[in-house]
């Protein structure tokens, strides 16, 4: 049952983000944006936790997930470090999963060798 729940929400998730797209005029790039922001004020007052709790990987994998990811590092960075850890925490945080992604976007372009839009 949790394999549903996580993908209703993520489903759920990305429908919202899909008619944002479609029925405004804000480009992709400013939607990520304003998703990982939105997870990072949602953990920031409390409502994101217990969501992700909930729903799972359907929240934890979208980009509200990253936001939150980032929110969290930056609050025990800060709790630890004072605040020299507003500018560490991010990045100790997400450094994983960022760097998952530089890597295995690599790998994919050796394998698909992409080619340029036109």
């Amino acid at each position: 049952m949790e394999y549903v729940k996580a993908f209703l929400v993520g489903g759920v998730i990305c429908a919202l983000v899909q008619l944002l797209m479609e029925k405004t005029k804000l480009m992709p790039g400013r939607i990520m944006v304003l998703l990982v922001v939105t997870g990072c004020v949602l953990g920031a007052v409390g409502v994101y936790e217990p969501f992700a709790k909930w729903a799972g990987a359907g929240a934890t994998v979208p980009l509200l997930g990253f936001g939150n990811v980032l929110w969290k590092g930056m609050k025990e960075a800060i709790d630890e470090s004072g605040f020299l850890g507003l500018f560490k925490g991010g990045f100790t945080a997400g450094a994983v999963g960022i760097s998952s992604a530089l890597i295995f976007g690599y790998l994919a372009s050796l394998i698909f060798s992409p080619k340029m839009k036109r």
